[in-house]
């Protein structure tokens, strides 16, 4: 599936959708369309019983994002690649089933909803699935259907919220330190009110290691566009 991204022009999405109002314009089926234009259908290389909708070519999604969507104030497509943290998840997910198996799952940041698609392929009861930017909502409604999975979408950035989960999921937050800062005291308190929490990243500079027990370890194939390396050693933690 998807376009050719050289063509941006044939690509775009429709002037209509940006008309006034701007980021409100911008229907279901726009954002959509534009997903799947941009995006093939294919096996994460990690946890390749999973398919997700990734770039064609990442700088050069990259780059149509910010021409089309940057005047509505749009971050960057996160929810087109299945990073390394994401990948490492889905993989200890689906080889250790008790982890979900029947428990309510908030795939916190999810991006292309890998972790919370492995979740709910390993049996969770339920799975929550945030990101603050829309186009990772709709991808998330993409790729779950793709799988034959459900998966509630919440827009919101979702720190300090809780709502019960019995598991959240983590994948590739701690890359600032504001967000670090932010993430911690929060996943702490699940942690300490009974969640089980469980992260995964490729040692990312902010990832807090004194407060972590490492479960797993992987060799996590990358695009060269996105990583330093193409094999990125990842592991998957839970909180102390």
């Amino acid at each position: 599936m998807g376009g050719d991204l050289s063509d941006t022009n044939a690509n775009a999405l429709s002037p209509s959708a940006f008309a006034e109002t701007g980021h409100a314009r911008v229907t279901i089926a726009d954002r959509r369309g534009f997903i799947v234009r941009h995006t093939r259908l294919s096996p994460v290389p990690h946890a390749p019983e999973i398919v997700l909708h990734v770039a064609n070519e990442a700088t050069s999604l990259w780059q149509t994002t910010e021409d089309q969507l940057g005047e509505i104030g749009l971050p960057p497509p996160y929810w087109a690649f299945a990073w390394a943290g994401g990948q490492a998840l889905a993989r200890y997910l689906l080889d250790h089933r008790h982890e979900s198996a029947g428990r309510r799952v908030f795939d916190f940041a999810s991006g292309s909803g890998l972790a919370g698609i492995a979740a709910a392929r390993a049996g969770a009861a339920e799975v929550v699935a945030s990101d603050v930017d829309t186009f990772a909502i709709d991808a998330i409604a993409l790729n779950a259907a793709a799988n034959r999975v459900v998966i509630e979408t919440i827009e919101d950035d979702c720190v300090d919220r809780d709502e019960g989960w019995d598991v959240i999921l983590a994948g590739d937050v701690f890359y600032e330190r504001p967000m670090a800062e932010r993430l911690l005291p929060w996943l702490q308190r699940l942690h300490h009110r009974g969640a089980r929490v469980l992260i995964g990243d490729p040692g990312r500079t902010y990832l807090p290691r004194d407060s972590l027990v490492q479960l797993a370890e992987y060799q996590v194939p990358m695009t060269g566009a996105l990583e330093d390396s193409e094999i990125r050693r990842t592991a998957v933690y839970a909180l102390r």
